[in-house]
């Protein structure tokens, strides 16, 4: 029998998504792209453990902000806030089925460009953004943040979260993101990498900046 996509090779696997089955060559190069992959697929995974790590080419690295320094010391004080970040993101998905690594880098990029402006000017600016699935995100991000601001407040009598704070627990997740994705149109990689890793070890965020993955050439 021929491959369902290319019609040309033998078939060699069941594809979960298409419920048909297509060859090894097709597997790989569509893959995230033509192929919108479960993140149980069998085959999936074991591409993502053998894929070598995704470099940053000078494009990327203009887009993960890198003047904005991080420490581990920040890091370890903001881990809290960080991990609700974090987790807003994950959650996020189960509302929208639609969500994929792209939107998660563009909607982080999106809030580190506002509070790279009022950090910067205290001036307000939101990049426009016609996605719904982007929008959604971010105002999900946004009420976090809120919700964090009023609670600290409410328990220490102020807010010591200043808007710099903010921009960097941001821009860490962004870096986070492009790392742990594959780059692909419809990669879930990073999203499947907070459901599985931060949302319940917080630590693996911190370890991941410790070890240098998401230091900026």
């Amino acid at each position: 029998m021929a491959c369902a996509i290319c019609h040309v090779r033998r078939e060699q696997r069941f594809c979960p998504a298409l419920h048909n089955r297509i060859c090894a060559a097709c597997c790989g190069a569509e893959r995230e792209v033509s192929i919108d992959c479960p993140s149980d697929c069998g085959y999936l995974r074991q591409a993502r453990r053998n894929e070598p790590g995704r470099e940053i080419t000078e494009k990327d690295r203009a887009a993960l902000f890198p003047a904005i320094e991080i420490s581990e010391q920040f890091i370890a004080e903001r881990l809290e806030f960080i991990t609700g970040l974090a987790s807003v993101i994950s959650e996020s998905a189960g509302s929208n089925s639609g969500l994929r690594d792209p939107d998660i880098f563009a909607a982080l990029s999106d809030l580190a460009t506002t509070y790279q402006h009022l950090a910067g000017s205290g001036l307000h600016y939101e990049p426009a953004n016609a996605n719904p699935v982007r929008q959604s995100l971010t105002a999900a991000l946004r009420r976090e943040i809120t919700a964090f601001e009023q609670a600290e407040s409410k328990h220490l009598g102020y807010t010591s979260l200043r808007n710099s704070d903010t921009l960097r627990a941001i821009v860490f997740l962004l870096r986070l993101s492009h790392s742990r994705s594959s780059g692909r149109p419809r990669s879930r990689a990073f999203l499947d990498f907070l459901r599985e890793t931060v949302a319940q070890n917080p630590q693996a965020a911190a370890t991941a900046e410790a070890s240098g993955r998401l230091v900026i050439p």
